[in-house]
C-alpha cells in the first residue's frame, strides 16, 4: 500500500498481515477518488472524518494533501493501534483515532456526546468534542464492509454532520444505489468499487 500524492506521496505502508475485518480501498479506486476530490474539495486546512478507518489509507492521503484536522473511527483495536502508529511514523499531526463502533459514534454526534459503553475514554471524549465543538466536517469518507446490513442508513446519518458545501463519499458495490438520496450528486465506478458523492448544498 502506498500514499499516492502530496507531502507523503510515494511512501509505502505495510499493513498488518492479518486483517479479517478490513477491506482496503484499492490504489486504482483511491487514485480515481482523489482525482475527483482535487477539483471539488479544498483539502488544505480541511476538517475531515474517516468512518470504518481500516488501515487509515484515506486519512493518510487527506493529511498528505494538507487536511488540518482528521478524525478516524475504527473499532478494531489492532487497526486503531496501526493507524495511530503509522500517523506518528509519518509525522501527521492533528489526527485522532476513535476506537468505537461507527453507528455508536454517529448517534453520539447527533446527541452531542458519545455513550460511555465504548470502553475507550479517548473515544468518548473525542466524539463529544467533534460533535459539539467542531462545527461540522468539510469532508467525510465511509468505506464500510460491503456486507454491512445497514449500509443504506449511512447517508441519512452522515450528511447532517457536513458543513455547508461539505462532501460525503460512500464506498459501496454496484448492488447499492443512492441516486434518490437527498444531497446525492454523482456516482463513479472502479470495477466492483463504487463511490457515491453527496454535497451539502441547497
Amino acid at each position: 500500500m502506498r500514499i499516492i500524492s502530496g507531502d507523503f506521496g510515494g511512501r509505502k505502508i505495510e499493513p498488518p498481515g492479518h486483517m479479517p475485518h478490513t477491506r482496503p480501498t484499492t490504489d486504482i479506486a483511491k487514485s480515481g477518488l482523489f482525482n475527483i476530490l482535487q477539483h471539488n474539495v479544498e483539502l488544505s486546512g480541511a476538517v475531515t472524518l474517516d468512518l470504518f478507518g481500516g488501515t487509515g489509507a484515506i486519512s493518510y492521503e487527506l493529511a498528505s494533501r494538507g487536511a488540518a484536522s482528521l478524525t478516524v473511527v475504527e473499532k478494531d483495536p489492532t487497526m486503531a493501534d496501526f493507524i495511530r502508529s503509522t500517523a506518528e511514523a509519518l509525522g501527521i499531526s492533528g489526527l485522532t483515532v476513535l476506537r468505537v463502533d461507527v453507528f455508536q459514534f454517529l448517534a453520539g454526534a447527533r446527541n452531542g456526546a458519545l455513550g460511555a459503553a465504548s470502553g475507550d475514554a479517548a473515544a468518548r471524549g473525542g466524539a463529544a468534542d467533534v460533535a459539539t465543538g467542531g462545527g461540522g466536517y468539510d469532508f467525510i469518507f465511509a468505506g464500510p464492509p460491503y456486507a454491512l446490513g445497514n449500509i443504506d442508513d449511512l447517508p441519512g446519518l452522515v450528511t447532517p454532520l457536513l458543513k455547508p458545501e461539505g462532501m460525503f463519499v460512500l464506498e459501496h458495490t454496484p448492488r447499492n444505489s443512492y441516486k434518490n438520496e437527498p444531497l446525492f450528486r454523482q456516482e463513479r465506478s472502479y470495477g466492483t468499487t463504487v463511490f457515491s458523492f453527496f454535497i451539502n448544498r441547497t
